[in-house]
């Protein structure tokens, strides 16, 4: 059953993780899931109320909140899990990943496709927002905090606010930050103005530091003139 994959992903994705027991009782994230793959069960077979009713319920429990009309994949881990937020209409490919904090939600209150589409091997960081019927790529890799808005195609990595591509994607997790969002190659003025502003102080820091040894320089100089003038005289 895929609730069953769910859980022995977590020791691909978590070096925390000790044995199975351990998973069920203390990660929130898989419990969510587990109440999240039962109740997507009452939802189509028409018993859309009592599938809400459990899904509210799993939201206290669990401090996540998974619509059971949501569309998940296999082998999805929700990291850490407090805040994480999934619409309705959401999809989630396989092998997925979210972080704490992260709200796949929509921007309309039509009854339309109104949340993110994510296809295989995404990866979310903490705080993220995905907002609108928009669709991340496979591999696609989201920095912490970022807004994103539009469509991602495969292999990108994104970050800021509002999310913005990165010059280079990477497909490997091992080479992604997910609580980190400042990076020198992202093309963000406001990044670019801070780091200059940054660069220009530093400069000061040096050009003081010339003048402070020159100053220190000089006074020795001339006290031991002076000195010498005294032993003279």
């Amino acid at each position: 059953m895929r609730f069953i994959e769910d859980i022995n992903s977590v020791f691909e994705r978590d070096p925390a993780a000790r044995n199975i027991f351990e998973i069920v009782t203390c990660y929130s994230g898989v419990q969510a899931m587990i109440f999240y793959r039962f109740t997507h069960w009452l939802w189509r077979l028409k018993l859309k109320w009592l599938a809400r009713f459990i899904s509210t319920f799993a939201r206290w429990v669990t401090g996540i909140e998974i619509h059971p009309g949501a569309q998940i994949g296999r082998r999805f881990f929700i990291d850490h899990g407090m805040g994480v937020v999934i619409g309705e209409t959401s999809e989630i490919g396989d092998d997925c990943m979210l972080y704490h904090g992260v709200t796949l939600g929509g921007i309309t209150w039509d009854k339309i496709k109104r949340h993110p589409t994510l296809k295989n091997n995404v990866v979310i960081g903490a705080g993220a927002k995905i907002l609108g019927p928009i669709t991340l790529g496979n591999n696609v890799r989201v920095g912490s905090n970022s807004v994103v808005v539009k469509s991602i195609e495969d292999d990108q990595t994104v970050v800021g606010i509002p999310g913005k591509v990165l010059k280079s994607g990477t497909k490997d997790p091992e080479h992604f930050d997910a609580y980190a969002v400042v990076n020198q190659d992202v093309d963000d003025p406001t990044v670019k103005a801070i780091n200059s502003i940054l660069s220009h102080l530093h400069d000061m820091d040096i050009q003081l530091s010339k003048v402070s040894e020159e100053l220190d320089i000089k006074n020795t100089a001339d006290t031991s003139v002076d000195d010498l003038e005294i032993e003279t005289k």
